[in-house]
């Protein structure tokens, strides 16, 4: 498949959702489905879908539309979801035990291999039958383990300090849920969930957007 043009993000973004709807598609049975059909899901037009579809090759066939299974695949190994990826979560407090126990994550193959935290209530303890290690050996960890994202789930204070170890480490993807801008190297693809900010961004539409 093309990767020579850089994709954006939104296109990403909307590859994810195309997956999600697919695989929902797959398990009703539907055996073909249009971009039509697929752009009213998400309030898109079907030129956009047909559009981000085309960075990557062609798909379906005009008049017939595209295989609901053969496109889920395809756009799984876009996304790199045909593979495992190891994961490891820093912060055993109330975010990062709740991503440990979303089931989730290992149907689509990121499997958490370890959590760390600096609390010595926590180190040694349990969570999903994974044990909690000391924060303070977490580059060791991180390169004995081939991790190859880390989830940072600590105070804003820490993070910086935790983001970069794990680049010292050799990792390149991070998703960062500390409430602050980490600065890394630009060859670290870095993702930020600031759930404040969304809470604002609803609110904001909630009172009219009138200030």
């Amino acid at each position: 498949m093309p990767r020579n043009r850089r994709i954006s993000e939104s296109t990403v973004r909307r590859l994810s959702i195309y997956y999600r709807l697919l695989s929902g598609l797959e398990k009703e049975g539907a055996p073909t489905v249009s971009s039509r059909e697929l752009a009213e899901k998400e309030k898109l037009t079907p030129a956009q879908v047909r559009k981000d579809l085309s960075f990557f090759g062609s798909f379906g066939t005009r008049g017939l539309g595209y295989p609901v299974r053969e496109l889920r695949e395809k756009i799984a190994r876009i996304l790199g979801l045909n593979r495992t990826w190891n994961v490891a979560v820093v912060g055993a407090g109330n975010i990062g035990s709740a991503l440990v126990s979303y089931k989730e994550f290992q149907k689509q193959g990121f499997l958490i291999k370890l959590i760390f935290d600096n609390d010595q209530r926590k180190i040694g303890s349990s969570h999903k039958g994974i044990p909690v290690s000391d924060v303070s050996h977490l580059a060791d960890e991180l390169k004995a383990h081939h991790i190859d994202i880390v989830v940072i789930a600590v105070p804003g204070p820490a993070a910086q300090g935790v983001a970069e170890e794990a680049v010292s480490a050799g990792v390149r993807a991070i998703l960062n849920f500390a409430p602050v801008s980490l600065k890394i190297p630009a060859s670290v693809s870095l993702r930020n969930e600031n759930m404040s900010m969304e809470l604002e961004q609803l609110s904001y539409f909630l009172v009219g957007g009138n200030g």
